[in-house]
């Protein structure tokens, strides 16, 4: 089967958009203003954002009127860092680096955004090239799309897979040598906005590089932090699927769930040991659980006797919300949660991405049955605990 493509589209409505900016020297610290002059544009407001490569939204530093084609806005940086001029009636946005105190922006409104418009220094002049060179892939891409929309076989698709997995290799590798050779920190920071679909261990030289290729740059800085902890979200999360993929399945013996319960003693399951157990997995706030709950208060009563029990595990967070279901469904056997939602420390420990879901444990502690709900729950039991 050929593996699904995606062809993702980097630039057009979305690259006026971008979240990142960044800092330079000192010497760039101060007051700087910027003269527009954009042929064929109706007179109407101009916006000046400065943009950021953290969380913080874009914002509104300065706004003008344009007037016959003319504007003029102005700010003070701490530092070099990237700007966004932007129309309120017109779908036009212009992306520019504070290197100089006094910047003169010339554009035709009707002329290719990226390519076809003036701004003086080296910086912006890279910042422009970096752009016509992402429209370009992005053009390449769409011609990629259109071509696959027209594929009727498996063999068509295979030799197409093969074309598109060519380019990304290539843009990859453009992307990294760029940003391994870019001189300005702004810029760097810019285009690592477009290596998330890199595979981190690929980058990892380039990300290293650049605290001694900038040193004391705060921008700088800040991504790598900001990489460093990517790159731990995602190995944890790697982990955490191998656990997934490794849950515990019938014969296995069921990990320990050690855990506080409603009354805020701590309890763990191996304290059943002896018992048949059903592990039961539940949420007040989940419709289907509460549904699903009378059947196991049923089997509960009907099965106590013979050596049976449940240990509720609760994917709850609010305390309160789960102390009061605990009693408007009846639940009278043990009830416990650590009130971290999904984050439960039993979900990757036992794979399962839904609740109610259900482990059933013979008297050693290994499971003999899972996700028994409805008469399955009850035709088990009986067949089991003669």
């Amino acid at each position: 089967m050929v593996k699904p493509f995606y062809l993702v589209n980097l630039l057009r409505f979305t690259l006026v958009a971008v979240l990142f900016s960044a800092c330079s020297s000192k010497k760039d610290a101060g007051n700087f203003s910027l003269e527009g002059n954009i042929s064929n544009l109706p007179d109407q407001e101009v916006y000046l954002d400065a943009l950021y490569f953290n969380e913080k939204r874009p914002e509104v530093v300065d706004t003008a009127k344009l007037v016959q084609g003319k504007f003029t806005v102005s700010s003070t940086a701490s530092e070099q860092s990237l700007y966004r001029i932007r129309f309120k009636d017109a779908p036009l946005a212009f992306l520019f680096i504070n290197e100089q105190e006094q910047l003169v922006l010339k554009a035709d409104a009707k002329a290719k955004q990226f390519a076809d418009y003036t701004l003086p220094g080296k910086a912006n002049s890279i910042l422009q090239q970096f752009l016509v060179k992402m429209v370009n892939q992005s053009d390449d891409q769409f011609a990629l799309q259109k071509e696959a929309d027209s594929l009727k076989t498996d063999s068509a698709r295979q030799l197409f897979q093969a074309k598109y997995d060519r380019l990304q290799k290539e843009q990859e590798k453009f992307l990294i040598n760029f940003i391994d050779t870019c001189s300005n920190p702004v810029v760097v920071i810019f285009a690592l906005g477009y290596t998330r679909e890199i595979d981190p261990p690929l980058l990892q030289a380039t990300i290293s590089s650049l605290p001694k290729r900038f040193p004391k740059h705060k921008g700088i800085e800040g991504i790598v932090q900001q990489y460093q902890k990517y790159v731990t979200q995602l190995e944890q999360s790697k982990k955490d699927a191998q656990q997934i993929s490794k849950a515990p399945g019938i014969g296995d013996k069921a990990p320990e769930i050690s855990m506080t319960d409603a009354e805020g003693k701590p309890f763990s399951l191996s304290s059943l040991q002896g018992s048949y157990v059903l592990v039961d997995f539940w949420a007040s706030w989940c419709g289907p659980c509460r549904g699903e709950n009378p059947n196991v208060v049923a089997a509960y009563n009907k099965y106590k006797s013979k050596n049976f029990t449940v240990l509720g595990v609760s994917l709850d967070e609010d305390k309160t919300a789960w102390l009061n279901a605990i009693k408007e469904d009846k639940l009278s056997w043990k009830q416990i949660s650590d009130l971290k939602g999904w984050r439960n420390a039993a979900v990757p420990l036992y794979g399962f991405d839904g609740i109610p879901y259900n482990v059933l444990l013979d008297p050693t502690g290994t499971i003999i049955a899972t996700g028994l709900r409805d008469d399955a729950l009850d035709e088990f039991l009986e067949k089991t605990l003669k």
